[in-house]
């Protein structure tokens, strides 16, 4: 039997947790799954996907090396349909439908990334924010890692509940916020405010700057203010996908109920 051809890219989805993700929010994107695994989520996975009536391929890793060149796959590699782009008019419309009343009722909270490259801290952000909820995250098309299979796998599933916009121009996407309400808070290491205590709360994009380099000066020129957070150890610094999570989950913390309950559901 001839071995299979290396499955394209953008149709290229590998692990268990981003394939269970694709078969909760869309089952019809998946097209096949190779299952070399034998642990019990690889088992439970099958089993699944046989229920939902998708085709499951068994074979060894040698197969499914040859099928995701050079990733990580853990014994599991789907073909998935080519994902679109989400378009960026859609996500202005869900924050203009917050700010007029129309929509789930929680202001809506965005996370935007300049131009963070290595794609294993953008998976990572991305997972953080979808377990926040938020409306969108946004980073440039260009000089950024893109939503890439490996993007997919560390996020863990949060790239097919959090939607991720690659915009053009970011300092005009930021623009495009603040005119329909949205605060722009940027995080900044020497900001003289600490991020608790500045309000988090209403409709709020936060942005992050790159590893390294931080906020280029058109995406801090469009911020409204900067934060930082507090660190004892003189000189420290903190990954981008960490200062992501620690300042979404600030800005829930301050959104959750009176009484100490869990925010409302986005």
């Amino acid at each position: 039997m001839p071995m299979p051809a290396p499955i394209p890219p953008a149709e290229l989805l590998y692990g268990v947790h981003s394939v269970e993700a694709v078969l909760e929010e869309d089952p019809s994107a998946v097209r096949e799954v190779w299952i070399a695994a034998r642990g019990a989520p690889a088992v439970r996975l099958g089993e699944r996907l046989e229920a939902a009536g998708l085709a499951v391929r068994r074979g060894d890793r040698l197969l499914l090396d040859r099928l995701a060149p050079g990733a990580k796959h853990q014994g599991v590699v789907a073909r998935v349909r080519k994902r679109p782009p989400t378009d960026w008019a859609s996500v202005l419309d869900t924050v203009e439908d917050a700010r007029r009343g129309n929509g789930p009722g929680e202001a809506p909270l965005l996370l935007v990334l300049d131009r963070v490259q290595d794609p294993r801290n953008l998976g990572a952000c991305v997972r953080s924010a979808a377990a926040a909820g938020v409306a969108a995250v946004v980073a440039p098309r260009r000089g950024a890692a893109g939503l890439t299979a490996t993007v997919r796998r560390t996020a863990a599933g949060g790239a097919e509940r959090a939607p991720v916009v690659q915009v053009p121009n970011l300092a005009r996407a930021l623009r495009d916020l603040a005119e329909r309400g949205v605060a722009i808070v940027g995080a900044d290491p020497d900001a003289p405010e600490v991020a608790w205590d500045a309000d988090l709360t209403g409709p709020l994009a936060l942005v992050l700057g790159a590893e390294g380099t931080g906020l280029r000066r058109l995406t801090r020129e469009r911020c409204d203010r900067l934060v930082a957070i507090p660190m004892t150890a003189c000189g420290a610094s903190l990954n981008v996908s960490v200062a992501a999570g620690i300042l979404l989950y600030e800005a829930l913390r301050q959104r959750r109920p009176r009484g100490g309950g869990p925010p409302p559901a986005p």
